[in-house]
């Protein structure tokens, strides 16, 4: 069984993509604002999605590594759809919310602030980001298929 896991290419192609979204966050966000933010390492949002790099990746590197006729694809890339969806979506949504509720506090509690702890704005993803992330979840499986017969 570990030897098994140890052996999965479509495990190592998903987390790596994963894994370099969320580091390609920093030196992105820097090129915009022209300060260092490490916190991004950990946080969502932003660009490129790493939900959107995971989900991909997995889809893709399932198709490559064992055929784009399997039900394992056809499984991956549905919940692929759902999570880029929601990505774009709903998590965007609510993160616009909390930016409109946090102007709201801001105006009522001017002053006055019952609470400085704001809402995460930063939920989901434009529709850019959403598209980088598939992007990169398209390159890694691509990598390490080439790669690593």
């Amino acid at each position: 069984m570990l030897q098994e896991l140890l052996s999965n290419k479509v495990l190592y192609a998903s987390l790596t993509a994963w894994l370099l979204a969320q580091i390609l966050k920093v030196p992105i966000d820097f090129m915009v604002t022209h300060k260092w933010n490490w916190s991004l390492l950990l946080q969502a949002g932003g660009f490129p999605s790493s939900h959107t790099s995971l989900v991909v990746a997995t889809a893709f590197s399932a198709g490559l590594n064992y055929g784009f006729d399997t039900p394992i694809f056809a499984l991956a890339l549905a919940v692929a759809m759902i999570i880029s969806y929601d990505a774009s979506g709903v998590r965007r949504q609510a993160g616009l919310q909390a930016q409109k509720l946090n102007v709201i506090i801001n105006e009522l509690f001017k002053g006055r602030p019952i609470s400085e702890s704001q809402l995460k704005e930063v939920l989901g993803h434009t529709h850019r980001q959403v598209i980088g992330g598939a992007v990169l979840g398209l390159i890694v499986p691509i990598l390490f298929w080439l790669l690593l017969p």
